[in-house]
């Protein structure tokens, strides 16, 4: 709550209490509140009998502030461990998401950690949409006193590659910021590169802010850190308790409703977070590849600290599901396959081609003998897939539901399939074992007043968490109205949830429905064309106080609709494009505005 709304509600503190603490609070920098906050922590503490250390006795002379731009929770989790390793080393740090962190208290920041990832074709991440904008405008003035450094996460297959973070480290350097140390650009297996860069951050601030600790006065109360068992390192072993095919049997599409149990395991969640999920190659993929690259399953090669057979390697820790960049050009530099060599030159057809192509039809552009050490070398790490959670815990307790797209191709006469869906769908039995962990998303959250109205526009699986923000709204008993734009190719295959939804309807809970099935006609229908169609009362809504989602396709299906957004506010707001552009980015800035998109 901000400090001009506390004396609005039920405060214990009276008008002149909170304008003097407005006044106090404007004068310090965004890790001095962290610090006076831990100190008020502490007062309240000692009050009641606890033993803490004066504040005098472990405030340093200058401070670390850590920001991350986040589109899917990567970015966070990076900031967060950064956080952690700070803490252990005795500096005092202050955690912050740059959408609640003003350009302007850059100025009174000594030391400051950026951790970013870059959205679409080198966009900011929405929350860092408006940071962007300020830095790039040269708002923030002069940065002398600032000691920076910035950690990009990306991946490789665009051609704006960390591009956010790029900007960032540009915008601060010319404002005067002085580089810690240089910027680094990971990519989707960024684990280790992640981890190197904040140990060696850490080390060269720990002389300048390391905190002395006073032993003369007692112990320091640190506050409690809250950070689960179960992380995407330390994975639950969850049972895949059902799974369930909820398109028709005539359907183009092979969607799954499938449920895990999280009994035991503590794990929490809100709607709006995603659940990652670690998964095992294809078996049969994995020999194919051994195959055609001459090399023996029960070779041995080092993973981390484990020593396994190529074969166990690949199954469990190596990417082959996904083609990418750096391996086209370690096997067409290992094989000289004058199609993969050409394909190097150019960033846009590599990446149109990655995205049509695994592995081990990569390798079968020219059959070429690798040693072991070869293929391990050309290989990424795998990443755990994050789907969003389609359930609220409210409703189903300790349980997760997903909305699963199979992904299923031919290619070359033969069927490939996505490592993480065709996992869950055909290789995890019910009743059998799946390593999982929650990645919260405070980018995409219901309003917390209950009374708001929102817009939800999900088409396909998109509409995952949608059935989720149903089942709290209802458990909540919220007023707010509820306005759901659902698309998908034909009605009578393709409706998810069906039922549920028009349960919602009945009840009263579910205000709107507006439904583009695209192949159900002769002219194609999108979600953005029901927007359109629906622009007059979708800018009442917002002119209501709606907060308006979307979830889905990054590459077309947002875009589609953020331009019916635009167009539909300067139509029937009466703005010219670029005051309903400014319309839009308002909305966003005041986290009206949210996606969850892939």
């Amino acid at each position: 709550m901000l400090l001009k709304e506390l004396a609005a509600a039920a405060s214990p503190l009276n008008e002149q209490q909170v304008h003097k603490l407005t006044q106090v609070a404007a004068e310090l920098s965004a890790t001095q509140l962290a610090w006076v906050s831990g100190y008020f922590y502490g007062i309240s503490q000692q009050s009641q009998g606890v033993a803490v250390a004066p504040a005098a006795a472990v405030q340093p002379a200058a401070t670390l502030t850590i920001l991350y731009a986040s589109q899917t929770g990567n970015a966070k989790g990076v900031a967060e461990a950064l956080k952690a390793q700070a803490d252990a080393a005795g500096i005092q740090a202050g955690l912050f998401n740059v959408a609640d962190f003003k350009v302007k208290q850059l100025k009174k920041e000594t030391h400051l950690l950026i951790v970013t990832s870059t959205n679409g074709e080198g966009e900011p991440p929405d929350d860092a949409i408006e940071f962007h904008k300020q830095l790039k405008a040269g708002k923030v003035g002069k940065l002398d006193g600032l000691h920076y450094a910035v950690l990009g996460l990306g991946d490789s297959s665009y051609e704006f590659f960390c591009q956010t973070a790029k900007d960032f480290d540009e915008y601060l350097a010319n404002a005067g910021g002085k580089r810690l140390l240089d910027r680094i650009d990971c990519d989707v297996d960024y684990d280790a590169a992640a981890e190197s860069w904040s140990k060696s951050a850490i080390s060269l601030l720990e002389d300048a802010l390391k905190v002395e600790q006073a032993a003369a006065n007692g112990a320091v109360v640190s506050l409690p850190q809250t950070a689960g068992v179960y992380s995407k390192k330390k994975p639950y072993q969850a049972e895949l308790i059902t799974n369930q095919k909820i398109t028709g049997r005539d359907s183009d599409k092979d969607i799954r409703h499938i449920e895990i149990s999280l009994e035991g395991s503590g794990l929490s969640y809100q709607p709006g977070d995603a659940l990652g999920v670690w998964f095992d190659n294809d078996p049969a993929l994995v020999d194919a590849l051994l195959a055609q690259v001459g090399v023996a399953a029960d070779a041995k090669v080092k993973v981390d600290d484990e020593v396994l057979s190529i074969r166990e390697a690949l199954i469990r820790h190596y990417e082959l599901t996904q083609g990418y960049a750096s391996f086209v050009q370690a096997y067409a530099e290992l094989s000289g396959a004058k199609k993969l060599l050409k394909l190097v030159e150019d960033k846009a057809a590599l990446r149109e081609y990655c995205a049509e192509h695994q592995i081990l039809d990569i390798a079968r552009e020219k059959k070429t003998k690798l040693t072991v050490e070869q293929l391990q070398a050309a290989l990424r790490r795998l990443t755990p897939r994050l789907y969003s959670i389609a359930s609220s815990q409210a409703e189903v307790e300790e349980e997760v539901h997903l909305t699963l797209g199979v992904v299923r191709f031919e290619q070359k006469g033969e069927e490939r399939s996505g490592g993480a869906s065709s996992f869950l769908a055909d290789r995890v039995a019910e009743g059998g074992q799946v390593r999982v962990f929650v990645e919260h998303n405070d980018n995409f959250r219901l309003p917390a007043n209950g009374d708001t109205p929102v817009i939800m526009v999900g088409p396909g699986t998109g509409i995952a968490p949608f059935r989720a923000f149903m089942q709290e709204r209802e458990a909540q008993d919220a007023a707010g109205q509820n306005w759901l734009f659902f698309g998908n190719p034909h009605f009578t295959q393709d409706f998810l949830y069906q039922i549920e939804w028009q349960r919602y309807v009945k009840s009263g809970l579910l205000n709107k429905v507006s439904l583009a099935f695209s192949r159900d006609q002769a002219e194609k229908v999108y979600v953005q064309h029901k927007l359109r169609e629906q622009g007059a009362e979708v800018y009442a809504w917002l002119e209501q106080g709606a907060h308006f989602y979307v979830c889905g396709d990054a590459n077309q299906m947002a875009k589609d609709v953020h331009e019916a957004l635009i167009e539909l506010v300067a139509e029937h707001g009466g703005q010219s494009r670029e005051q309903a552009e400014e319309y839009v980015d308002a909305l966003r800035s005041a986290k009206r505005y949210q996606r969850d998109v892939y």
